[in-house]
């Protein structure tokens, strides 16, 4: 699985590291050093995957994160010295697929790219279409679309929504949608399932304060219904 990978990274160092990594596993990788510099890379390349640094000049990685979330749905890898949760959860909720902190193993760097990169570079398939609660799911073109009307997913928000039209009703607790989304298991991450199912709800619902499709059955996790609304 071959990809055109953007590097958003201002350390050198760690934006070479990460260059190398990259060919030695066939990606072809194109390196930058602000966030600027990375939002027109990604509008001229259009590549597979951004791995995005927080803390750029010129425009910091949150701020990329929503100017690349309004131009499309390219994955983003953010990568954070920042450690605290609410800084982790703001960027998952611009729109970032999955984040890292530094330091971290290039093992599992390589790791998660590789999940990222299974979500969204699957080849087409004959996966039937699924439908619940309003909801279409086409598995073969990377598609939703909510009572007729086209929504724009993350690669995380098509896997919670691909799952959940395959089994509505079912009730998914957040570390199965944790493991959906990110193919690790750490739990101090559960609670960014919170911001993907928020994230959905005000894409699909006609309130989000008042979810009629995406529900929470407390204490345990959410369920999409299988009724229509």
């Amino acid at each position: 699985m071959c990809a055109h990978i953007l590097i958003a990274e201002d350390d050198e160092m760690q934006a070479e590291l990460i260059r190398r990594l990259l060919l030695q596993e066939g990606h072809t990788p194109v390196v930058v050093a602000d966030g600027r510099a990375a939002i027109d890379a990604a509008e001229s390349h259009r590549p597979d995957l951004v791995v995005l640094d927080l803390m750029l000049p010129k425009i910091d990685g949150l701020g990329v994160c929503r100017v690349l979330r309004r131009q499309g749905d390219i994955p983003v890898l953010m990568l954070t010295a920042r450690s605290t949760e609410d800084d982790v959860l703001l960027g998952l909720e611009l729109g970032a697929d999955d984040y890292m902190t530094k330091p971290y193993s290039p093992r599992e760097l390589l790791a998660r790219i590789r999940t990222v990169l299974r979500r969204t570079l699957r080849p087409a398939d004959d996966s039937p279409v699924l439908r619940a609660g309003g909801i279409t799911v086409d598995p073969a073109r990377h598609a939703v679309t909510c009572d007729g009307i086209a929504v724009p997913c993350t690669p995380g928000e098509f896997a919670i929504l691909h799952a959940m039209t395959a089994q509505p009703e079912r009730v998914f607790s957040r570390r199965q949608l944790l493991q959906l989304t990110r193919g690790h298991d750490r739990a101090s991450t559960e609670r960014a399932i919170d911001v993907h199912i928020m994230n959905l709800r005000k894409k699909i619902e006609p309130d989000p304060r008042r979810p009629v499709r995406l529900l929470t059955v407390f204490g345990v996790g959410y369920k999409l219904t299988g009724l229509p609304t």
